[in-house]
Protein backbone atom coordinates (compact mmCIF):
# COMPACT_ATOMS: atom_id res chain seq x y z
CA UNK A 1 0.00 0.00 0.00
CA UNK A 2 1.39 3.41 -0.93
CA UNK A 3 1.88 6.14 1.65
CA UNK A 4 -0.90 8.76 1.88
CA UNK A 5 -0.17 12.15 0.33
CA UNK A 6 0.26 15.01 2.82
CA UNK A 7 -0.64 17.97 0.63
CA UNK A 8 -3.29 20.55 1.35
CA UNK A 9 -4.18 20.79 -2.34
CA UNK A 10 -5.36 17.19 -2.46
CA UNK A 11 -7.48 15.03 -0.22
CA UNK A 12 -5.49 12.77 2.08
CA UNK A 13 -5.49 9.09 1.21
CA UNK A 14 -7.22 6.85 3.76
CA UNK A 15 -5.11 5.62 6.65
CA UNK A 16 -3.70 6.57 10.03
CA UNK A 17 -1.56 9.69 10.45
CA UNK A 18 0.47 9.95 13.68
CA UNK A 19 0.95 13.68 14.21
CA UNK A 20 3.39 15.21 16.71
CA UNK A 21 2.12 18.47 18.20
CA UNK A 22 3.88 21.24 20.20
CA UNK A 23 4.86 20.59 23.82
CA UNK A 24 4.45 24.26 24.68
CA UNK A 25 5.32 26.72 21.95
CA UNK A 26 2.66 26.55 19.22
CA UNK A 27 5.24 27.83 16.75
CA UNK A 28 6.81 24.36 16.84
CA UNK A 29 3.93 22.82 14.85
CA UNK A 30 5.47 21.84 11.54
CA UNK A 31 3.88 22.90 8.23
CA UNK A 32 3.40 19.24 7.35
CA UNK A 33 1.65 18.53 10.65
CA UNK A 34 -0.61 21.55 10.14
CA UNK A 35 -1.51 20.40 6.62
CA UNK A 36 -2.40 16.89 7.79
CA UNK A 37 -4.55 18.15 10.66
CA UNK A 38 -6.33 20.56 8.31
CA UNK A 39 -7.10 17.82 5.79
CA UNK A 40 -7.87 14.88 8.12
CA UNK A 41 -11.42 13.54 8.09
CA UNK A 42 -11.30 12.99 11.84
CA UNK A 43 -8.73 13.57 14.58
CA UNK A 44 -8.38 11.11 17.47
CA UNK A 45 -7.54 13.24 20.51
CA UNK A 46 -6.82 12.92 24.23
CA UNK A 47 -8.70 16.09 25.17
CA UNK A 48 -10.82 17.84 22.55
CA UNK A 49 -10.41 21.20 24.34
CA UNK A 50 -6.63 21.07 23.98
CA UNK A 51 -6.70 20.05 20.33
CA UNK A 52 -9.41 22.63 19.56
CA UNK A 53 -6.98 25.31 20.73
CA UNK A 54 -4.32 23.97 18.38
CA UNK A 55 -6.77 23.90 15.48
CA UNK A 56 -7.77 27.51 16.21
CA UNK A 57 -4.08 28.39 16.02
CA UNK A 58 -3.91 27.14 12.42
CA UNK A 59 -7.38 28.47 11.58
CA UNK A 60 -9.29 25.24 10.90
CA UNK A 61 -12.07 23.17 12.38
CA UNK A 62 -12.11 19.38 12.09
CA UNK A 63 -14.22 16.60 13.61
CA UNK A 64 -12.61 15.14 16.73
CA UNK A 65 -13.02 11.77 18.44
CA UNK A 66 -11.81 11.52 22.06
CA UNK A 67 -9.56 8.48 22.45
CA UNK A 68 -7.82 8.04 25.79
CA UNK A 69 -7.10 5.50 28.52
CA UNK A 70 -10.72 5.28 29.63
CA UNK A 71 -12.46 4.77 26.27
CA UNK A 72 -9.79 3.55 23.84
CA UNK A 73 -10.96 -0.06 23.82
CA UNK A 74 -14.47 1.09 22.94
CA UNK A 75 -13.66 3.63 20.20
CA UNK A 76 -10.72 1.85 18.54
CA UNK A 77 -12.78 -0.53 16.34
CA UNK A 78 -14.74 2.37 14.85
CA UNK A 79 -11.57 4.33 14.15
CA UNK A 80 -10.00 1.29 12.48
CA UNK A 81 -13.08 0.90 10.27
CA UNK A 82 -12.96 4.57 9.27
CA UNK A 83 -9.31 4.25 8.19
CA UNK A 84 -10.43 2.11 5.29
CA UNK A 85 -12.15 5.07 3.65
CA UNK A 86 -10.98 8.15 5.58
CA UNK A 87 -7.84 9.85 6.84
CA UNK A 88 -7.65 9.52 10.63
CA UNK A 89 -5.10 11.69 12.45
CA UNK A 90 -3.87 10.73 15.91
CA UNK A 91 -2.57 13.38 18.32
CA UNK A 92 -1.79 13.59 22.02
CA UNK A 93 -2.30 16.70 24.12
CA UNK A 94 1.37 17.57 23.63
CA UNK A 95 4.35 16.02 21.89
CA UNK A 96 4.62 12.79 19.96
CA UNK A 97 1.73 10.30 20.26
CA UNK A 98 2.55 6.83 21.66
CA UNK A 99 5.37 8.17 23.89
CA UNK A 100 4.21 7.26 27.40
CA UNK A 101 0.65 6.57 26.25
CA UNK A 102 -1.16 3.43 25.00
CA UNK A 103 -1.75 4.62 21.43
CA UNK A 104 0.45 1.86 20.03
CA UNK A 105 -2.60 -0.41 20.05
CA UNK A 106 -4.27 1.79 17.44
CA UNK A 107 -1.16 1.53 15.23
CA UNK A 108 -0.97 -2.23 15.76
CA UNK A 109 -4.62 -2.77 14.81
CA UNK A 110 -4.39 -0.39 11.84
CA UNK A 111 -1.50 -2.40 10.41
CA UNK A 112 -3.31 -5.67 11.07
CA UNK A 113 -6.28 -4.34 9.11
CA UNK A 114 -4.02 -3.47 6.17
CA UNK A 115 -4.32 0.31 6.48
CA UNK A 116 -1.50 2.73 5.66
CA UNK A 117 0.26 4.20 8.71
CA UNK A 118 2.28 7.38 8.35
CA UNK A 119 4.18 9.32 11.00
CA UNK A 120 4.56 13.09 10.99
CA UNK A 121 7.42 13.60 13.46
CA UNK A 122 8.00 16.64 15.60
CA UNK A 123 8.33 17.74 19.24
CA UNK A 124 9.04 15.18 21.98
CA UNK A 125 9.70 16.24 25.59
CA UNK A 126 12.10 13.34 26.25
CA UNK A 127 14.35 14.22 23.31
CA UNK A 128 14.17 17.95 24.02
CA UNK A 129 15.18 17.34 27.67
CA UNK A 130 18.19 15.30 26.55
CA UNK A 131 19.41 18.23 24.47
CA UNK A 132 19.13 20.56 27.49
CA UNK A 133 20.64 18.30 30.17
CA UNK A 134 24.27 18.27 29.08
CA UNK A 135 24.56 14.55 29.79
CA UNK A 136 25.71 11.73 27.45
CA UNK A 137 23.30 11.13 24.57
CA UNK A 138 25.00 8.27 22.72
CA UNK A 139 22.79 5.76 24.60
CA UNK A 140 19.64 6.56 26.53
CA UNK A 141 16.67 4.73 28.00
CA UNK A 142 13.23 6.32 28.16
CA UNK A 143 11.58 5.16 31.39
CA UNK A 144 8.32 7.15 31.34
CA UNK A 145 6.64 7.68 34.71
CA UNK A 146 7.88 5.70 37.71
CA UNK A 147 5.21 3.98 39.86
CA UNK A 148 3.73 6.25 42.53
CA UNK A 149 3.97 3.76 45.41
CA UNK A 150 7.29 3.62 47.25
CA UNK A 151 7.96 -0.15 47.00
CA UNK A 152 6.99 -0.40 43.33
CA UNK A 153 9.05 2.68 42.53
CA UNK A 154 12.12 1.27 44.29
CA UNK A 155 11.71 -2.03 42.44
CA UNK A 156 11.45 -0.26 39.09
CA UNK A 157 14.60 1.75 39.80
CA UNK A 158 16.49 -1.40 40.84
CA UNK A 159 15.66 -3.00 37.48
CA UNK A 160 17.43 -0.22 35.56
CA UNK A 161 20.24 0.64 37.99
CA UNK A 162 22.90 -1.25 36.01
CA UNK A 163 21.84 -0.01 32.56
CA UNK A 164 24.81 1.80 31.05
CA UNK A 165 22.82 4.61 29.47
CA UNK A 166 21.40 8.01 30.34
CA UNK A 167 17.94 7.59 31.87
CA UNK A 168 14.94 9.78 31.05
CA UNK A 169 11.85 10.03 33.28
CA UNK A 170 8.60 11.99 33.12
CA UNK A 171 7.37 13.39 36.43
CA UNK A 172 4.89 15.78 38.04
CA UNK A 173 5.70 18.60 40.44
CA UNK A 174 4.11 17.12 43.58
CA UNK A 175 6.04 13.84 43.17
CA UNK A 176 9.37 15.31 42.08
CA UNK A 177 11.18 15.41 45.45
CA UNK A 178 10.23 11.83 46.34
CA UNK A 179 11.28 10.62 42.92
CA UNK A 180 14.66 12.37 43.06
CA UNK A 181 15.30 10.96 46.55
CA UNK A 182 14.36 7.44 45.41
CA UNK A 183 16.62 7.76 42.36
CA UNK A 184 19.53 8.87 44.55
CA UNK A 185 18.98 5.89 46.86
CA UNK A 186 18.59 3.36 44.06
CA UNK A 187 21.13 4.66 41.54
CA UNK A 188 23.72 6.41 43.68
CA UNK A 189 24.38 10.15 43.65
CA UNK A 190 24.66 10.55 39.88
CA UNK A 191 24.64 13.79 37.92
CA UNK A 192 21.16 14.70 36.73
CA UNK A 193 18.98 17.47 35.33
CA UNK A 194 15.43 18.58 36.07
CA UNK A 195 13.95 20.21 32.97
CA UNK A 196 10.57 21.91 32.81
CA UNK A 197 8.45 24.26 30.74
CA UNK A 198 10.35 23.13 27.65
CA UNK A 199 9.87 25.52 24.68
CA UNK A 200 7.88 27.92 26.89
CA UNK A 201 8.88 31.33 28.25
CA UNK A 202 10.22 29.99 31.55
CA UNK A 203 12.05 26.96 30.15
CA UNK A 204 14.80 25.79 32.48
CA UNK A 205 17.21 22.93 33.10
CA UNK A 206 18.49 22.72 36.67
CA UNK A 207 21.54 20.46 36.97
CA UNK A 208 23.34 18.86 39.90
CA UNK A 209 23.59 15.55 41.71
CA UNK A 210 20.43 13.65 42.51
CA UNK A 211 20.91 14.44 46.21
CA UNK A 212 21.29 18.18 45.69
CA UNK A 213 18.31 18.25 43.35
CA UNK A 214 16.19 16.32 45.86
CA UNK A 215 17.13 18.89 48.52
CA UNK A 216 16.35 21.78 46.18
CA UNK A 217 12.82 20.53 45.53
CA UNK A 218 12.16 19.09 49.01
CA UNK A 219 9.63 21.81 49.82
CA UNK A 220 7.63 21.15 46.67
CA UNK A 221 8.18 20.70 42.97
CA UNK A 222 7.73 23.38 40.33
CA UNK A 223 4.65 23.71 38.17
CA UNK A 224 4.54 22.50 34.60
CA UNK A 225 5.61 19.41 32.72
CA UNK A 226 8.84 17.94 34.14
CA UNK A 227 11.48 15.65 32.62
CA UNK A 228 14.26 14.21 34.80
CA UNK A 229 17.45 13.14 33.03
CA UNK A 230 19.99 11.01 34.94
CA UNK A 231 23.58 10.25 33.90
CA UNK A 232 24.67 6.65 33.28
CA UNK A 233 26.57 4.80 36.03
CA UNK A 234 30.31 5.29 36.33
CA UNK A 235 32.77 2.63 35.28
CA UNK A 236 32.18 -0.61 37.15
CA UNK A 237 34.94 -1.44 39.68
CA UNK A 238 37.24 -4.30 38.70
CA UNK A 239 36.13 -7.69 40.03
CA UNK A 240 37.77 -8.84 43.24
CA UNK A 241 39.72 -12.08 43.50
CA UNK A 242 36.87 -13.43 45.61
CA UNK A 243 34.33 -12.59 42.88
CA UNK A 244 36.42 -14.41 40.29
CA UNK A 245 36.93 -17.45 42.54
CA UNK A 246 33.20 -17.67 43.26
CA UNK A 247 32.34 -17.51 39.58
CA UNK A 248 35.07 -20.02 38.71
CA UNK A 249 33.92 -22.49 41.37
CA UNK A 250 30.37 -22.30 40.04
CA UNK A 251 31.53 -22.77 36.45
CA UNK A 252 33.56 -25.84 37.40
CA UNK A 253 30.35 -27.56 38.54
CA UNK A 254 29.18 -27.43 34.90
CA UNK A 255 32.27 -27.31 32.73
CA UNK A 256 35.79 -28.73 32.42
CA UNK A 257 38.56 -26.47 33.71
CA UNK A 258 39.53 -25.00 30.34
CA UNK A 259 35.99 -23.99 29.42
CA UNK A 260 35.23 -22.74 32.93
CA UNK A 261 38.32 -20.52 32.79
CA UNK A 262 37.29 -19.22 29.37
CA UNK A 263 33.76 -18.40 30.54
CA UNK A 264 34.92 -16.46 33.60
CA UNK A 265 37.70 -14.71 31.65
CA UNK A 266 35.16 -13.42 29.16
CA UNK A 267 32.69 -12.40 31.85
CA UNK A 268 35.19 -10.43 33.97
CA UNK A 269 37.72 -9.51 31.25
CA UNK A 270 40.49 -11.39 33.08
CA UNK A 271 43.48 -13.43 31.91
CA UNK A 272 42.36 -16.88 30.78
CA UNK A 273 45.68 -18.63 31.50
CA UNK A 274 45.75 -17.37 35.09
CA UNK A 275 42.17 -18.48 35.60
CA UNK A 276 42.93 -21.92 34.13
CA UNK A 277 45.79 -22.34 36.62
CA UNK A 278 43.47 -21.29 39.40
CA UNK A 279 40.79 -23.73 38.19
CA UNK A 280 43.29 -26.63 38.18
CA UNK A 281 44.37 -25.70 41.73
CA UNK A 282 40.74 -25.76 42.82
CA UNK A 283 40.24 -29.21 41.28
CA UNK A 284 43.42 -30.55 42.94
CA UNK A 285 42.24 -29.24 46.31
CA UNK A 286 38.96 -31.13 46.09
Amino acid sequence: MTSPVTNLTTKLDPGLYIVATPIGNLGDLSPRAASVLAAADVIAVEDSRVTAGLLRHIGVKRPMQPSHDHNAEHVRPALIARMGVEAVALVSDAGTPLISDPGYKLVRDARAAGHAVVTIPGPCAAIAALTLAGLPTDRFLFCGFLPPKEKARADAIAEIAAVRATLVFYESGPRLAATLSALATGLGDREAAVTREITKRFEEAVTGTLTTLAERYAEGGPKGEIVVVVAPPGEAPPPSEEDADTALAEALTRLPASKAAGEVAKRFNLDRKALYARAMAMKDAQ
